[in-house]
Order: structure tokens, then C-alpha cells, then sequence
């Protein structure tokens, strides 16, 4: 059987525009569906906040990963990392095709720093084996981010099989590019966009992109196309990009 999967990331801000300014939850639903992707990781996902609940008559009433899946992602899982009185948030990732497990893993490194690696393995049409997929959202520090990386390797090392397909994608917050010599050497994958050198596209800020923040790494899988999602409409939405990937098989 073919295969032809399309994957995106996308760090969603909580689901409000740059500095806050406004609340753009029902765009940002609208955006990720003309994207299409089969698979969607996001990062800085609400699960919860009262808060905005009692000030913006149209907040959704369920947590941003579910309003954002309805009707087209199948399956959900999220992660809650950051936990506050009024709510909390975490990274998400949206299917179209079964999710069979997962899990959060917490690599909290610094106390008002929380966070996770959401590990699920989804059951693929067009695959034989589960397709292994992480949602990363790493630490603005750069020690925190060699232990957050090394946490990660470790897991995949334990968990997933060498042979299997596995995507690792989300807000690196790398602009060094130091995760690509551990996810290329360790766990060989290779970024989507730069390939086996490893060279991430720009994706920060949205409106005119200048860091490499955003990722999507890949083994088991072939790339055969790939886009950044930047200025209008996206800037009004997150200060991130969007990226999406195509992919076929190895």
C-alpha cells in the first residue's frame, strides 16, 4: 500500500495573537484546517483557563485541543505541563488515524519552566508498524534543553524500536541548531527541511522569520515536500510559523 502523510507543527500561542492582543482560537482553527495535515503537533495548548472563560464570550467551552480537532482529527492526545490556580496548558497532538498510546513525560528542569515530551504511538494506514510521534516544547536555557534532548533520546531508545518510523517535532527553542547533532547522531533522524545537514527553516517571529526555532525530524520516512506558513494570515494568528511536511515511504 502507498503512503502519503502529511504532518504539521505549530506553536499556537494559547491561542492568542502576538503580545496578546487578541484572541484568535476560531482563526487558528480555521488555518489548521486549510493546512489539511493528517497529523498535527502543537505546542502552548489551553487546556484550561477560567479566566478567559468569564472575559471572552467565545471561548470554547472544551480545552483548545478538542475544539480544535472537532470534526476533523479523529483522535487527540494533550499534555499538561504547566499547572496554575485558574487552568493550565501543555503541548497537544491531533490525528486523523487512531492513537494507540501515550504519554507525558515530564523534563521539568527549572520550577517556573514546566516541561513535557508527549509521546504517542499512532496506528497509520499504510504503515505495518505504529508510527512513534513526540510534540516537544523545549526550555529557553540551553542546559535545560541538553537534559530535556538527552531525556528524549533515552525514551526513544528504551521504548520505540530502531527499525520503527518515528516523528519528533514542535518548538525547539534551538536557534544554535545543537539538537540536530544528538537527534541526527543518537537516534538518527534528520530535519525535513535541511535534510541530513540538518538545516531548520526560519519560523520566528511569524511576520518575517528569522530564527530556527520550529522542527519537524524524521526516520523511517521519505520527505518529498515541505512549507513554512509565515506573514499574512499567520502572523496574525502566533509569533511562530506554522510547518508542515510531506511524507512518503523510505
Amino acid at each position: 500500500m502507498s503512503l502519503k502523510l502529511h504532518v504539521a507543527t505549530y506553536n499556537i500561542h494559547k491561542g492568542f495573537s502576538q503580545f496578546n492582543r487578541r484572541m484568535v482560537v476560531h482563526e487558528l482553527r480555521e488555518r489548521l484546517r486549510q493546512i489539511g495535515a493528517d497529523i498535527v503537533f502543537l505546542q502552548e495548548v489551553q487546556g484550561l483557563h477560567l479566566g478567559h472563560a468569564e472575559r471572552f464570550d467565545a471561548w470554547p467551552a472544551e480545552p483548545q485541543h478538542e475544539f480544535l480537532a472537532e470534526d476533523v482529527w479523529q483522535a487527540t492526545a494533550y499534555g499538561r505541563n504547566m499547572v496554575y490556580d485558574h487552568g493550565h496548558h501543555g503541548n497537544a497532538i491531533l490525528s486523523r488515524f487512531p492513537i494507540i498510546a501515550q504519554h507525558n513525560q515530564d523534563v521539568t528542569r527549572l520550577r517556573f519552566e514546566k516541561r513535557g515530551l508527549l509521546h504517542c504511538a499512532v496506528e497509520v494506514a499504510g504503515l505495518e508498524r505504529p508510527l512513534h510521534c513526540v510534540c516537544v516544547h523545549l526550555s529557553l536555557f540551553g542546559r535545560s534543553r541538553r537534559h530535556q534532548l538527552d531525556a528524549l533520546a533515552t525514551r526513544i531508545e528504551t521504548i520505540v524500536p530502531p527499525d520503527a518510523p518515528l516523528l519528533i517535532a514542535g518548538d525547539f527553542n534551538d536557534w544554535r541548531n545543537r539538537a540536530h547533532d544528538l537527534l541526527a547522531e543518537r537516534l538518527g533522524m534528520f530535519e525535513v527541511f535541511g535534510g541530513a545537514a540538518g538545516r531548520p527553516p526560519r519560523s520566528f517571529p511569524s511576520a518575517l522569520p528569522l530564527f530556527r526555532l520550529d522542527r519537524i525530524y524524521v526516520r523511517g520516512l521519505a520527505v518529498t515536500g515541505s512549507e513554512v506558513h509565515h506573514g499574512e494570515p499567520w502572523s496574525r494568528i502566533s509569533d511562530h510559523a506554522a510547518l508542515s511536511a510531506y511524507l512518503g515511504r523510505a
